[in-house]
């Protein structure tokens, strides 16, 4: 790829980082509008559609990486709804102390009315874009998200890392010799 493209292909990339920060920011925000009169903000909406979704009970820390969240974000966000009567801890047979977390009845029935509510504030949202133009969007989002977690960047870090040490030995080196 010569230096232009390449060039081009990382301002693309970062703007596209950037546009999805800003996305994530303004639909948090429409999120909790959406669903406060319901009792649930973003986070407790992401958490309880996480749970609904999910096959069967899962712990704390498996809905976490499923989400790309912190165990800890998810814990405190779980115990909220706990507290609130949405969600259940419930005995693990396969581990002592990370427990299953599931809907309740009242649980069940708010991301109901949530998905309610979804439905046709996305069919508002994407009114005029064409579904080929989503799908796109959608695929390369993936394949970001795919590069994110699989740690493709992983190897790029380490060789700046070694790169980084080398230029500070010869730095130390060099300031030796001038002693």
């Amino acid at each position: 790829m010569k230096r232009a493209e390449q060039t081009d292909a990382i301002r693309a990339v970062t703007r596209v980082i950037l546009q999805v920060f800003r996305l994530n920011g303004r639909l948090l925000v429409a999120g909790d509008r959406l669903v406060e009169d319901l009792g649930l903000t973003s986070a407790r909406w992401q958490v309880l559609g996480a749970i609904a979704l999910a096959d069967m009970p899962q712990p704390v820390a498996t809905i976490a990486r499923n989400m790309g969240l912190t165990r800890q974000a998810v814990q405190r966000t779980a115990n909220e709804l706990v507290a609130a009567g949405l969600l259940e801890f419930a005995p693990n047979p396969y581990h002592e102390r990370a427990q299953l977390v599931m809907l309740t009845k009242k649980g069940a029935a708010a991301h109901h009315a949530a998905m309610a509510r979804q439905a046709p504030w996305a069919e508002t949202l994407g009114e005029g874009l064409r579904s080929q133009d989503l799908a796109g969007a959608q695929r390369v989002l993936s394949v970001l998200l795919e590069r994110l977690e699989t740690g493709e960047l992983a190897s790029i870090g380490k060789a700046r890392t070694r790169r980084a040490q080398r230029n500070s030995q010869a730095r130390r080196r060099s300031y030796a010799q001038a002693r």
